[in-house]
């Protein structure tokens, strides 16, 4: 990914983790029985703004990839600029994606569109098989089920098949 993209993709997960963090400091983090609503959309906000600031940092460190120079002309310099476009629709892609999800979640529960947005990541995105796609959406969806259900005993929203 170019370094335009690392900086804005980096600066509006930050924002993103800070009304994470905004909305979830109005909950209980710590009740007597133990964690509260909001312990972990707080820790999640929280890690969200350092990663992304961390993601930040490292491109603003990073130097310039030689084909962004600006006065750099030829094929070179189209070749570049079409992996840039390339790689923007690719984020975008991603992030309507997960709107989508988030908005199927009541629709379907979460474990089905985790599932989906796992499968169309892998597939579609990084061009694996949809026989591996399928597995990592498959293993995912259990692992995520285990450990908030069953460890935590957090219910995940449920859609009309009761998952």
């Amino acid at each position: 990914m170019n370094r335009s993209a690392d900086i804005g993709s980096g600066l509006a997960l930050a924002a993103l983790g800070a009304y994470v963090v905004a909305q979830a400091w109005q909950w209980d983090s710590m009740t007597a029985e133990g964690p509260g609503p909001g312990f972990f959309p707080l820790i999640y906000g929280i890690a969200m703004i350092a990663l992304s600031l961390l993601l930040v940092v490292n491109s603003l460190r990073r130097p310039r990839a030689p084909g962004s120079a600006s006065a750099e002309t030829g094929s070179a310099a189209g070749q570049a600029a079409g992996s840039e476009r390339s790689s923007d629709a690719r984020v975008l892609a991603t992030w309507l994606a997960l709107l989508i999800t988030v908005g199927l979640m009541k629709v379907i529960g979460f474990i089905i569109a985790f599932s989906l947005l796992t499968l169309w990541i892998v597939a579609v995105l990084y061009q694996q098989s949809w026989r591996r796609a399928a597995l990592v959406a498959i293993t995912s969806a259990v692992a995520f089920e285990v450990l908030f259900a069953l460890a935590l005993g957090v219910e995940l929203p449920v859609g009309p098949l009761g998952f």
